[in-house]
């Protein structure tokens, strides 16, 4: 099957290894879910990296609220998201798939160290690539480090998978005549603060010229038609 796009990156929240009911934790199934879904586009013979985020384990915001040090408070989200990526890893190397981890923070016993050039040479083997780590910095969300990640490797496009089909004008669960967008400049989606991404994410991609696909993860099929260039979801572009 022809794809309109050669390398994606992937970017899941934690949550999505809880389910769409975010279930707290990481729930095996989920992550067989996932890596059936990477699995398909893979054999589409599209290059897949993936980025995960740490809100099914731990929530910073919880703990600064609490008096906790930032730093120390997103630290301990940028070591849950390497627990996130070794599940995922484990998952798809079950169906066959040859994966790779790569941790912003040298973790070797577990994690590759994260290396750009050697990061591009597992995704020319066909190996899937799971960054973990977040950027290695504290005060960066997971959403910067995909940004980041996606410029670096040349992704063609970064898909930020979420729990509806796209970016809509309002929230459409309290808003049922909330209007989905097909379309969104960056600049739209920044200052009409539509929550694609953070700032800095958005920011990152519209300066390097990094299109976002905002699309339903919970629906089997989005990826698939997304990739063969159906109109799925929300592009977010110049």
């Amino acid at each position: 099957m022809s794809t309109i796009y050669r390398r994606v990156l992937l970017k899941l929240s934690g949550e999505a290894l809880g389910g769409a009911n975010s279930v707290f934790g990481i729930d095996p199934k989920e992550a067989e879910s996932i890596a059936e879904r990477v699995r398909e586009i893979h054999n589409m013979g599209v290059d897949v990296a993936v980025v995960i985020g740490a809100g099914n384990l731990w929530r910073g915001r919880i703990g600064i609220e609490r008096g906790m040090d930032r730093a120390t408070a997103d630290y301990m989200g940028m070591l849950a998201t390497v627990m996130n990526a070794l599940a995922l890893m484990d998952a798809m190397e079950r169906m066959g798939m040859v994966t790779r981890v790569q941790s912003a923070i040298q973790m070797q016993a577990v994690a590759e160290p994260y290396i750009r050039r050697r990061a591009i040479r597992h995704l020319e083997k066909g190996r899937v690539v799971i960054f973990g780590g977040g950027t290695g910095n504290p005060h960066f969300s997971t959403d910067t480090a995909a940004a980041l990640r996606a410029i670096e490797i040349g992704a063609d496009v970064l898909i930020k998978a979420t729990k509806v089909d796209g970016v809509y004008d309002s929230d459409p669960k309290k808003n049922p005549d909330a209007v989905r967008f097909d379309r969104l400049s960056y600049l739209d989606a920044l200052n009409r603060r539509l929550g694609v991404m953070d700032s800095t994410a958005l920011t990152l991609c519209m300066e390097n010229h990094m299109p976002i696909l905002v699309l339903n993860f919970w629906d089997t099929t989005a990826l698939c038609r997304a990739l063969s260039g159906e109109a799925v979801g929300t592009l977010v572009t110049a």
